[in-house]
């Protein structure tokens, strides 16, 4: 604050120092350029972090997605280079007492091999209970007898598809699946576990998609009345724990309060050090001059 002639001013706390009685240094110049230029650039790094979003994440029981009726959509994509596609069903069965051979709704066959394989593709959806679906012959008029089970999973996902730059999960695990080399006469499983997920954008709207973890085994099933017919199954059972990924930038008041801190303290550090400089430099020049005791 400015004061009237003859006042004392006991509320400045911003008082100066007359320009006659400072004394500028060379040191003192490129540590002010120095701290300028770091000033710079940690502004420019606490700007690119305001601006950018973050994706926070945490872990809840719950079941998101409630509206949705208690099923879950699934993308099937899997050839079978080795079978016709007349061989090919796919059936779903679960513990609510869903058993559906040949589903055909919402799926596509493709040949492969000038007719000798297989593409399947299929939209279907299941039920949030424990179940299973699996890729079989057992819904063709006549079984074939020696099917060939061997085959490439494209694509298996649930729910919607999620295309985010920072959210990085497992909602394709089974893209690229290559069981070509395996016994064409050999069972697939896939112990399927399936976790609801969440994202939530900067709007608030929130898709519902789901992840997997998997395992897998291979083997050639036997009865009392001999092999039994392969297939591949995708055994599935839902996880309690649900994630949600939510969307976020930084506070206004968090961006202005690193700034402050930014300026201010590097000023003061660097206020610090060139005083120290300054300090010890007057000390050495007094000892070449003997002046100092």
């Amino acid at each position: 604050m400015d004061c009237l002639v003859g006042e004392y001013c006991w509320f400045d706390i911003y008082r100066k120092v007359p320009k006659d009685l400072t004394q500028p240094t060379y040191t003192g110049a490129i540590i002010s350029v120095c701290c300028c230029l770091f000033i710079l650039f940690l502004f420019l790094s606490e700007l690119t972090g305001f601006i950018a979003t973050e994706i926070v994440n945490e872990l809840y029981v719950d079941d998101p997605d409630k509206d949705s009726g208690g099923k879950i959509e699934v993308n099937l994509n899997i050839s079978l280079p080795n079978l016709h596609c007349e061989l090919v069903g796919l059936d779903i069965q679960d513990e609510m007492g869903r058993h559906e051979v040949g589903h055909i709704d919402n799926s596509m066959k493709i040949t492969l091999n000038n007719g000798e394989g297989c593409r399947f593709e299929g939209h279907f959806s299941i039920n949030k209970v424990p179940g299973n679906f699996h890729v079989s012959t057992h819904s063709a008029t006549a079984q074939p007898q020696n099917p060939d089970m061997t085959h490439v999973i494209h694509k298996l996902s649930f729910g919607d598809k999620l295309q985010v730059h920072n959210v990085h999960g497992a909602f394709n695990a089974l893209e690229g699946a290559d069981k070509l080399s395996s016994n064409p006469l050999a069972s697939h499983d896939y112990i399927l576990k399936i976790v609801p997920t969440v994202y939530e954008d900067m709007s608030g709207k929130q898709r519902y998609s789901y992840q997997y973890t998997v395992a897998n085994k291979e083997y050639v099933a036997y009865s009392h009345t001999g092999r039994i017919i392969p297939a591949i199954w995708f055994r599935y059972d839902l996880s309690p724990i649900t994630v949600k990924y939510t969307e976020r930038r930084q506070p206004l008041y968090r961006f202005i309060t690193s700034i402050c801190a930014i300026i201010g303290g590097t000023f003061t550090v660097a206020g610090i050090l060139d005083s120290c400089i300054f300090t010890a430099s007057e000390a050495w020049k007094k000892i070449q001059l003997g002046k100092m005791q």
